[in-house]
């Protein structure tokens, strides 16, 4: 029986075409002879509680992972573990020379150097988590096509990673605080629950740009564009209670409810009491400016500018009264809306990562 050729071969020769497989316990083919012994697809998205699971049993290696990134991270440089404090130290550096010196926002608050690093440093938290999440599946494909693991996995550890930063700066973070008179206090215990809280909402966000920067990698190239406009419109630099009379009130209120600024302002009021006493002073005058009534017998521009006064004060009063009423509750709504989200996006592409 002749059996049908094609060239190829090495040298040449023929090569004998590669026959179909045989029948196998009447099996038409190998998918069906898989499924009939109870054989899966090892990259196969597993259930979403099964999944849950297998994430809860590498917590150990989640953070061992993370671990030593963050030990890694710095090898090559001379100064090594260093710039994890260094980096966020010379942002705002920068950033009080620019806002602080040029265009006069130290006068936001009494005590502007503190009320700045803890902005600095709690951004960058949220800044560093979301351009590493980006990367972490597309830097790993190695790992993720050698092993089978739950591929959240990695933005949780890159997460994780930039936590462990976060840890080391806030220890000169707390130098800076004592320096300028911001001593210990019962409110300082009030520091867990928001990092949990922003831990959360940044693995959240994470697992979105994760799964987005693992099928377009031009998104690690943007990210920066995107996360530095956000800086500017958190109030980090500036107060921006301190400018809520000069705007709108939607848009005080949309600042407010912002997630880059609202983890950061519930930090700045349990490490700073003068902050706080700040904001008290600016809720009581704003409210006594706003309850007063406009001055009988002012005519033109005199009229003009006590209307406006008016006016910036009630707005000034409104934003602090509505923040104070709301902020813990867009904390945890941020986190818990970030996270379900995140996750399920995330987990609903599981078997896609490490593709083509």
């Amino acid at each position: 029986m002749s059996h049908p050729e094609r060239l190829g071969a090495s040298g040449g020769g023929p090569v004998h075409a590669i026959a179909e497989p045989p029948l196998l316990n009447g099996q038409r083919s190998l998918a069906e002879f898989a499924a009939a012994r109870g054989l899966t697809q090892s990259a196969a998205r597993p259930p979403l509680g099964s999944y849950i699971s297998q994430l809860w049993q590498r917590r150990h290696f989640i953070w061992a992972f993370a671990s030593a990134k963050s030990v890694a991270m710095y090898t090559e440089s001379r100064l090594g573990q260093l710039w994890q404090v260094l980096t966020p130290l010379l942002n705002a550096a920068v950033y009080y020379l620019i806002f602080g010196l040029l265009l006069g926002r130290s006068g936001d608050v009494t005590k502007y150097i503190p009320f700045l690093v803890i902005g600095i440093f709690f951004f960058h938290f949220t800044q560093r988590s979301i351009t590493q999440g980006a990367k972490s599946v597309q830097t790993n494909m190695s790992l993720i096509r050698a092993l089978h693991f739950p591929r959240a996995t990695l933005p949780f550890s890159f997460t994780i990673v930039e936590l462990q930063q976060l840890f080391a700066a806030m220890a000169v973070m707390v130098v800076i605080l004592l320096g300028f008179g911001e001593y210990p206090a019962v409110s300082w215990v009030l520091i867990v629950p928001v990092l949990l809280l922003m831990l959360v909402f940044n693995m959240g966000v994470s697992l979105i740009v994760a799964r987005i920067g693992a099928f377009v990698p031009d998104l690690s190239q943007l990210l920066p564009f995107i996360l530095r406009t956000w800086l500017y419109f958190s109030g980090i630099m500036f107060s921006m209670y301190a400018l809520a009379g000069k705007l709108p009130v939607w848009a005080t209120r949309l600042m407010g409810a912002n997630p880059g600024s609202v983890y950061v302002e519930l930090a700045r009021r349990a490490l700073m009491p003068s902050y706080r006493k700040d904001l008290h002073g600016m809720e009581v005058k704003s409210a006594a400016k706003c309850a007063a009534p406009i001055r009988e017998g002012l005519v033109g521009k005199a009229l003009t500018k006590a209307n406006d006064a008016h006016t910036s004060a009630c707005r000034q009063h409104t934003a602090l009264v509505s923040m104070n009423h709301t902020i813990w509750f867009w904390a945890i709504g941020w986190a818990v809306v970030a996270f379900v989200i995140g996750f399920w996006y995330f987990y609903r592409a599981e078997e896609r990562y490490g593709r083509g």
